[in-house]
């Protein structure tokens, strides 16, 4: 009985410290570029944008598909290395081990 107990703790101390990641994740933040800067996204360590910078000179009502295209690329990009801090943190959290499941963020 005192090994459940200490397994219950255990798990509550990871909630806690999961919680406390998430926190830390949201003050975080990472950025991609695409069109060689023309485009910069910055997004929280939980892949929550924050800001979208256009270079003006490369809005054009007669190319709007390929703004359209650096938005989604540089998006992208800051999405994914969002997961990647995401991922480290975590792998801090639990000492390295591949845990068999994905972030709720």
């Amino acid at each position: 009985m005192a090994d459940i107990m200490k397994l219950l703790q255990q798990a509550q101390e990871m909630q806690g410290r999961m919680q406390q990641m998430q926190g830390e994740l949201e003050q975080k933040s990472v950025t991609a570029a695409s069109g060689g800067g023309m485009v910069t996204v910055e997004a929280d360590g939980k892949g929550q944008l924050r800001r979208i910078k256009i270079d003006p000179s490369i809005v054009s009502a007669a190319d709007v598909e390929m703004l359209e295209d650096l938005i989604l690329v540089a998006v992208a990009e800051v999405q994914k290395k969002a997961a990647t801090l995401a991922q480290e943190e975590l792998g801090k959290l639990t000492g390295g081990m591949n845990l068999p499941f994905k972030l709720p963020f």
